[in-house]
């Protein structure tokens, strides 16, 4: 992970959720490969509860999904799913959403950090860019609601991430 997509996503942490509440958190690809941190460290909060979900086991990684499309994981168990730099490698991210959106809790939050440049990084496959108009498509499709939606202006940023900060409403 770079260094921007840890601030995005430090700045997600502080803006939106509160160190008080009781949050079970879910982060989407969370396994450490080569070297490279995670987001773990950021909700490393007594009330927390963080879970590292990938399709393989590795470093970061506390349950491993059968597949990216159907997870063995309850409907609604979720405060908050998070997910970076994980989606450009999913051939069908669009199912792995619905999935993200299913797991979360009504008023649960999602926040989706992906490149929208970038040279290739197959692991094993890099299948997909996004841009903003993308994100906001893919949350309306999950029937999540937007709450934010953006490329974070950042010149060091190789990547040029995107970010999606969407709610589940109540039904």
């Amino acid at each position: 992970m770079h260094h921007s997509s840890m601030a995005i996503m430090k700045a997600f942490v502080e803006r939106y959720l509160n160190q008080a509440d009781i949050l079970n958190i879910y982060d989407v690809g969370s396994m450490s490969k080569g070297g490279f941190g995670t987001y773990k460290t950021l909700f490393d909060k007594d009330k927390w509860v963080y879970i590292g979900l990938d399709v393989a086991e590795g470093p970061n990684v506390d349950h491993v999904l059968k597949s990216e499309y159907e997870w063995d994981i309850d409907s609604e168990c979720a405060d908050v799913v998070i997910s970076g730099q994980c989606l450009e490698h999913v051939e069908y991210f669009w199912l792995t959403a619905m999935e993200m959106a299913r797991i979360l809790k009504p008023e649960g939050l999602l926040c989706l950090i992906v490149p929208s440049a970038g040279r290739e990084h197959r692991y094993p496959v890099d299948c997909w860019r996004f841009l903003p108009d993308g994100l906001n498509a893919l949350a309306r499709y999950a029937g999540l609601k937007v709450l934010k939606c953006e490329t974070p202006a950042n010149a060091d940023n190789k990547w040029k991430d995107c970010l999606l900060i969407a709610k589940k409403q109540k039904e």
